[in-house]
């Protein structure tokens, strides 16, 4: 699954870890999430979305 994690972070000026810390995971987490080795649970998309304030049609995208 494609994302644009990496993108909406790096608007804000997070690092890995700021969204980690946000979102109660591992940098590594994020990390293997915005590389797509790694989709998140729904719960943990959830997470992001609300973290983001946007929905997750518009953070996660489909191959």
């Amino acid at each position: 699954m494609n994302n644009r994690l990496r993108v909406l972070r790096a608007e804000r000026q997070w690092s890995q870890q700021d969204l980690a810390d946000a979102i109660g995971v591992s940098r590594q987490s994020v990390n293997a999430i915005e590389t797509g080795k790694y989709d998140p649970s729904l719960p943990l998309a959830f997470r992001i979305a609300d973290v983001f304030a946007l929905p997750i049609e518009q953070i996660f995208l489909r191959d």
